[in-house]
């Protein structure tokens, strides 16, 4: 079908939640995607983070299909092949780096999204508090934060332009400044109206509110002052998982701490849905039959893609090309006219503009053959597949010139 026809169809029966850009993909190849008329674009967004390893990486689109084959849904009231050895997979990348002796179990809840595994948190982290500090019930999360659409993930988001049109949201929620010790300190020593707070939500770099990332400094009082108080330290690495930031699978494996509690979703599915919620020690004993729960949370098909998906992140031994073309893409962006700031770590990259153009560029980007993304007018931010080279970025850049030269 042409893209005349879809805008046509997309204008007539869908809900206008998006903005959509003027363009049809229909198929894809590693870094590359085309469109309805073969143009070849490349792809600096992969499905906003999600395409980990690539469109139609061979192993997990044979997954895919040998799954498809054999049985896609029974629901969670059985045993499902292969999704035990998941979690398993998932417990030892979290723990990855640590010493044996401080390696705990971690346990998931397979979910569709980012959105949900947050949900499931914080419904952890409120029955935490309920049965553990009291009956506490407040989560603190950070202003320009992002986790997420549903209702109470979006009252933990830290945008008032994302909230604003949905109140009353959810109550529960307190928002800080990122990298502010001093009030998260104030905050969790003295909690809210008389009850103690249950739990701190944030992202290790802050995604959608522009590509910033913690400092060392404030995660590492994050976790001492959550054990401290006995909150929990959640941290959503919906968007950062998976060696989206290098060598390490978890970018908070890059901090030397480790969390309670810790959501990913984008590249544990390389674009199929999937979403999980892990937790260790006490959290991950927190729930209990009915507390929960999900009708393809942790489909047999989802499953298969996200197996493959992890076998082949191992195979390429991903983590250091990620952190190599990182900061070689980081060096050369800093090279470009109206680039002000470059901020981010491995393939997880945004810039700041002298110029309220950012939207232009991702529009002229299309013309150019490549695939961007803005955040707001002043912000570009960067998300390759994994198993994007320094060639791709070389293509990045010279095409770019010529877009902000364009538009100083």
């Amino acid at each position: 079908m042409s893209l005349q026809e879809e805008q046509r169809l997309d204008a007539a029966f869908l809900m206008q939640t998006y903005g959509r850009k003027p363009v049809e993909f229909v198929r894809g190849d590693g870094i590359r995607l085309y469109d309805d008329t073969g143009a070849e674009y490349l792809d600096f967004l992969a499905g906003v983070g999600a395409v980990s390893v690539g469109h139609t990486n061979p192993r997990v689109v044979k997954a895919i299909q040998g799954q498809a084959e054999k049985l896609l849904h029974v629901s969670n009231y059985y045993y499902v092949e292969g999704r035990g050895a998941l979690a398993q997979k998932l417990s030892g990348l979290l723990n990855r780096g640590l010493p044996a002796d401080a390696a705990t179990p971690w346990r998931t809840f397979f979910a569709n999204s980012g959105a949900e595994a947050v949900e499931g948190a914080i419904k952890v982290a409120r029955k935490y508090g309920a049965h553990r500090l009291e009956g506490a019930s407040t989560v603190i999360a950070a202003r320009r934060s992002f986790h997420g659409r549903t209702l109470a993930a979006l009252a933990a988001t830290g945008q008032h332009s994302k909230r604003d049109s949905f109140e009353p949201i959810p109550q529960g929620f307190v928002h800080v400044d990122l990298g502010d010790v001093h009030a998260l300190k104030a905050l969790l020593h003295q909690g809210i109206g008389g009850k103690a707070i249950c739990a701190l939500l944030l992202e290790v770099i802050q995604g959608e509110g522009g590509v910033y990332p913690c400092t060392e400094e404030y995660l590492h009082a994050a976790r001492e002052l959550t054990a401290e108080t006995g909150a929990l330290l959640m941290l959503d690495e919906v968007q950062t998982g998976f060696y989206r930031t290098g060598e390490r699978p978890f970018a908070f494996q890059h901090y030397g701490i480790v969390p309670d509690v810790v959501t990913l979703a984008k590249g544990l599915g390389a674009g199929v849905p999937i979403g999980a919620l892990c937790a260790r020690g006490p959290a991950a004993e927190t729930f209990e039959p009915g507390d929960h729960g999900s009708t393809f949370g942790g489909s047999p098909l989802a499953v298969a893609a996200a197996n493959a998906v992890l076998d082949e992140l191992e195979a390429l031994d991903i983590g250091p090309q990620v952190a190599e073309v990182g900061a070689y893409l980081q060096q050369q962006l800093k090279r470009l006219p109206l680039v002000t700031e470059v901020r981010g770590r491995g393939l997880m990259v945004g810039i700041e503009l002298s110029r309220p153009v950012a939207e232009q560029v991702v529009s002229a980007g299309l013309e150019h053959r490549l695939v961007l993304n803005s955040i707001g007018r002043h912000i570009l931010r960067f998300l390759p597949p994994l198993v994007c080279t320094k060639a791709d970025v070389d293509l990045l850049i010279e095409r770019l010139q010529k877009i902000m030269e364009a538009s100083e």
